[in-house]
This record gives structure tokens, sequence and C-alpha cells, in this order.
């Protein structure tokens, strides 16, 4: 099959499905946005975390904290485990009928109350309990997900160089942007975006001449990093959003658009062949399909909704939804391309990335999927399948090279957003009991920091990593739950998120029962993991328990 009329028939459906589905289907049918009614960013706007922004500022905020590297490394690896037919599938469908709307319905939800996040709405329309699961559960992701990024961050600061002047460098000029867009308007903002985006473009260009690498021993190095990388999230907690934190991620987003825009037009020119028939010695392409279960991730269902996260629905982006988007959102009617859109952008990220290793390169030898794998992980086969695509533009090594740092300079964007995000969960969390975490953001950003930088520098978040897919799509399935009590108190259908909460509720609690009879099974077993796993499908059966009952109440007060 032609990757191109892939390609073609993604692009189309994603834009018929944000018409018919985002904006004549949910954005009418169950949010009614009003641009009369003041929105948090307004009516709260403080000049540090609610500040009205442009649409288009905004999106690329939204769409730099949700994507990274996610909707790059989870459908690549599905593919090269299952098949690209089943990987592309997944982000046809659920980006569109699941994610999209979780990400649109999340922010809105917060929108209509003060900007305030998912878990602690979850107090009004399920219960208390629920509250308190919800906010404790989702502190201890983010904490997860701020160790991951910082490691992750700080091990490629060493393996790739060629990336710390870019990564560094734009911070100086991301703080100009932000002051030229708030407090000293220059220009317009397509000729703005113009000048700042091609001086990023000179740093990563300066960054492959001129590598930056610490003349330190490998361990001391690394926490050498992690130490700044601290410092630097712990700053982009605390100074005002539109100063550092929404500029960077704005000026990066625009590294994946044009890398988007670049792998588009290489499609076009190449439009390599995708294998329709199974792996055989003839064969030297990923298939339409593999196998129903991989002996490394497991069966393909559930494990494909859980691999594939970022570019289908990812728990992750209800919180970014309603933690710093909620709260720069100028106009109610600005969310639904804030949001529904951005995830139907990374949706179709994830198409490309599953043509890159499924279309652009071979299965076996020396630079084929398998290979490039082991050495350089889904990152390295991306990189390596935009090479072939965009050899034309840049020779194979030049465009590989492009592919690799499209996606390490999106590492750090979704650190320091978590990092502000753990913030808000802390005050929140706090509440009544412990006022000073509400009342200073300085104190209040060290409850992130501080257990993350250990996480980090013991390598323990190594321990709990196998677990973090499934926790974070159980996030994306509570939030569901809350928004779908939502829409029932407020009498709008609920049949648009209650199939899709049910379904990922059977298929996150379905992978974790998985997880934790084989953690329970292995000949080392790995207790600590196996009662982790349990403890996540209890919390997710109380959240359960508390949403029936909403319901059940409810039909008991009907006469």
């Amino acid at each position: 099959m032609n990757s191109l009329f892939v390609l073609i028939v993604a692009i189309l459906w994603f834009l018929f499905a944000y018409r018919w589905y985002g904006k004549r289907t949910i954005e009418r049918n169950l949010s009614e946005p009003l641009d009369t009614t003041s929105t948090p960013a307004v009516a709260k706007n403080d000049g540090i975390d609610y500040c009205p922004t442009h649409p288009l500022v905004l999106f690329g905020h939204h769409f730099s904290s949700i994507a990274g590297a996610g909707p790059i490394v989870g459908p690549i690896i599905a593919a090269a485990a299952f098949g690209w037919g089943p990987a592309l599938l997944w982000p046809l469908l659920g980006g569109v009928f699941i994610g999209a709307v979780h990400d649109y319905l999340s922010l809105m939800l917060s929108v209509r109350h003060g900007g305030t996040s998912i878990p602690d709405i979850a107090d009004r329309y399920v219960s208390r309990r629920s509250r308190l699961f919800f906010l404790i559960f989702v502190q201890l992701a983010l904490i997860f997900v701020v160790a991951v990024f910082s490691a992750l961050t700080a091990k490629t600061f060493i393996s790739t160089p060629q990336i710390v002047l870019p990564t560094f460098g734009v911070i100086p000029l991301a703080m100009l942007f932000g002051l030229s867009q708030h407090r000293w308007p220059v220009g317009p903002l397509w000729l703005r975006t113009i000048m700042a985006f091609g001086i990023l473009v000179l740093l990563i260009y300066l960054g492959y001449l001129f590598p930056l690498s610490l003349p330190l021993k490998e361990d001391i190095a690394y926490i050498t990093w992690l130490i700044l990388l601290m410092i630097y999230a712990y700053f982009a907690s605390t100074l005002p959003v539109w100063i550092l934190l929404q500029p960077r991620d704005y000026l990066s987003s625009w590294v994946l658009i044009v890398g988007v825009a670049l792998a588009i037009i290489g499609v076009v020119v190449s439009h390599p062949w995708l294998e329709i028939s199974g792996v055989n010695s003839t064969v030297d392409q990923i298939p339409l399909f593999i196998q129903w279960r991989d002996p490394e991730i497991g069966a393909l269902v559930p494990f494909l909704f859980i691999v594939i996260a970022c570019g289908a629905i990812s728990g992750f982006h209800a919180i970014v939804a309603g933690g710093t988007s909620a709260k720069q959102l100028a106009k109610e009617k600005d969310a639904l391309f804030i949001s529904y859109g951005a995830m139907l952008t990374e949706s179709l990220v994830a198409v490309i990335a599953v043509l890159a290793a499924a279309a652009a390169l071979r299965w076996h030898g020396n630079g084929g999927v398998i290979a490039t794998m082991k050495e350089a992980g889904p990152v390295g086969v991306f990189g390596k399948g935009f090479g072939s695509f965009t050899s034309f533009l840049f020779g194979t090594q030049g465009g590989t090279l492009v592919g690799v740092t499209m996606v390490n300079i999106f590492v750090i964007t979704t650190l320091d957003t978590t990092v502000r995000l753990g913030r808000f969960l802390a005050a929140e969390t706090a509440g009544e009991t412990f006022q000073i975490l509400q009342k200073n953001r300085y104190l209040a950003t060290l409850v992130p920091i501080i257990p993350a930088f250990l996480l980090g520098i013991t390598g323990a978040w190594k321990t709990i990593w196998p677990l973090f897919g499934s926790a974070n799509q159980l996030v994306g399935a509570l939030t569901l739950i809350v928004i779908t009590a939502y829409l029932y108190s407020r009498g709008k259908p609920v049949r648009y998120t209650l199939w899709a909460t049910i379904f990922m509720l059977v298929m996150t609690i379905g992978a974790l029962l998985f997880l934790s009879f084989d953690f329970f099974a292995r000949e080392d077993c790995q207790y600590a993991l196996g009662i982790t796993a349990l403890i996540l499908i209890i919390l997710a059966i109380l959240m359960i328990k508390e949403g029936v009952a909403l319901f059940v109440r409810d039909r008991r007060r009907t006469p």
C-alpha cells in the first residue's frame, strides 16, 4: 500500500473529524462555549499563573506540553510489536473519538470551575473521597513524570551533547519573546515568530557545530545535569507563565510543526510502500499485522491501548488542560482549536511516526527497524525514517539528525510544565490544612521537585517505570468518570463519554491485572511492582464505586 495514500486519508480524516465531530457534535451539544463569559484567565488575571493569551501562542504551549516524545515513541514500539495496522488504527479512531474529546472537555470543565484541576473538581461531581484519591494519585504520577523526564534529559545531554546549546539557548530567546508579546509588543505575532524561530534554528545548527559536554565522569555529569534541570524547572514553575514557560513551549512547538510539514513533503516525494503480507524471509518491512501477543509487551488487547497513549488518549493531557492551559484561555470559543486541535495534531504525528518505521525502514539487518530499535531505540528509528523521507532535502544522514533533534528538543518542554502542574496540585491537595502551600508558590514547587530529584539521582524511577503507561492511562479513565458525572449533572448527553470511560477502564484495569500477575509469577518475584499494580486497581475500583453511587443516588431522588 502506498504510504502517500495512507497519509492523505489520515489528514482528510482529522480535518473532517475536527469540523464534524469536534465542532458540530461535541462543542455544540456538550460545552456550548460563550465568549460573553469571562474565563479564569481574564477574571483572575494575576500576571503569574492566570494570563489571557493569544490562541496561537496557547496552542503552541499546550501542544508542546502534551506531546513530547510520546506520539513518536509509543506508535513505533506498537508497530514493531503488532504491525503498522493496529498502530495506525488506534490513533486514527482513539484520537478523534476519545482523546480529543477527553482533552477538550477537560479544558472546558476546568475553565467553567475557575481554572482548578480535574481531580479537585471531582469533589463536586463525584464525591469528596474521590477528590482525595484522585489528587494524591495524580500528584504521585506527576512526581514520577518529573523524575523520568529529568533523568532521560540528563542522559540525552550526555549521549547527544549537540542539543545542549539549543536547549539552554532557547531560554533567553523565549524570555525576550515573552516580553515582546506581553510587555513590549514589536510588530505582528507572525513576524516575531519567524524571527524567533529563525534564531532557534540557528541555535540548533550551532549546537551541532559546537557540542557541549561536561568534562566529568559520566555519573558525575549525570548528577550535574540533573541538578541544573531541576533548577531550571524550579524557575520555570515560579516565574510568571508568560515570560518563560509559555513562550518556550510556543517556539518549541514550531520545531515539531515544521518537522511534520517536512515529513509530509518527504512522503509526497518518496511515497514509500507499506507492506501488507506477514513477516517472512522475503519481506523486509513491518507488515500490516504481525502477531496477537508480543513476548516483551504482552497481548495486543489491552496493551496496544497502553503503549500508544500520546497520539490516542493520555491522562496527562487532562492535567495539562486543567492546569496551565485553562489559566491562559482568553475566550471559551478558542478551546476547541487549542485542545481538540492539538490532540488531532498529535495523532497526525503518531501516524507519521508509524510511516517512518513501517514504510521508510527495512525490518531486518543493519539500519533496519530491529537493529535500530536495539541500538538507538524508537527515537533512532524515527530519525532514520525521517532521514529516508527527507533525503532529497538534507541527505539521509542530515535528515536523520533533523529527525532526532525534533524529538530531543521536546523532552524538556514536558519537564517544566509538569513541575508547574505539580505545584498547582500541591496547593489543591493541601487545602486549608497547609495554607502556606496555597499562598507560597516557591515552597509549593518543592513538593514535586524534591522527591523527583531523589528518584532521579538514585535511579529508583526505573523500578516503577513498567507501571507508568498503565498509571497514565488510568488517569485518563478516571478523568472521563469526572467528565461523565459533570455532563450527567447538567442534563447533557453522556453517550459521548460514557462508552469511552468504560472502554478505558476495562483496558487499564485489564493491563494492570496482567502486569500484577506477571510481576508475582516471575522467578525473581517483584513484590513491590505487583502490590503497586494491585493498589492502582483498587483505586480504579473505588473511583468506579463513587461514580456508580452518584447515578444510584440521583435515580433514587427522581420520583
